[in-house]
């Protein structure tokens, strides 16, 4: 059960993917759902598949002392829509970014990958602060949508081509 997280962040967030990576301490392999449509025809009904859609991600992510990826995911949503004001950006393309979680096996071979494109962060999950936990490690959750995904159907990264090829797709 071993997995890398490789996370793609807009330039103006000045988030580290390494950093992610080492310090991702949870994520998820992608759902989705194909809808059902019934269409009533002579009597019956017959079923249609309809249109595919994707729940949010979510990725835990232990919280370092200089909160470093905190602040970053802190930086995009207010980029996105500032605390303040209530503006924000309007064009898709300037905060939506494309991302990864690869499942490993226990030597770190990849088994499978999961890109998503057109990512963003939809929710920061607040950091439960408690004198009774002081022998417990600060995690967050953030909470990420996407356009969709591409997977691989083997060994292979999405697309082909090697790790620096795919991490070059994905911005990082």
């Amino acid at each position: 059960n071993q997995f890398r997280v490789l996370m793609g962040f807009p330039a103006f967030a000045g988030g580290s993917t390494r950093q992610v990576s080492f310090l991702a301490q949870g994520a998820s392999l992608p759902g989705q759902t194909v809808t059902d449509v019934p269409v009533n025809y002579r009597g019956r009904v017959l079923h249609v598949a309809g249109d595919r859609t994707f729940g949010a991600w979510q990725i835990t992510v232990l919280n370092d002392t200089d909160f470093g990826i905190y602040r970053s995911f802190e930086r995009w949503m207010n980029r996105i829509n500032n605390l303040t004001n209530n503006s924000g950006l309007t064009d898709p393309v300037s905060y939506k970014v494309d991302s990864a979680v690869e499942h490993l096996d226990r030597n770190e071979r990849l088994l499978k990958t999961y890109k998503f494109i057109g990512m963003y962060p939809t929710g920061l999950q607040d950091i439960p602060l408690a004198f009774d936990t002081n022998s417990t490690i600060e995690t967050f959750t953030v909470d990420l949508i996407f356009d969709y995904f591409e997977t691989d159907l083997g060994g292979a990264r999405p697309g082909g081509g090697n790790e620096a090829t795919f991490s070059a797709n994905i911005n990082l």
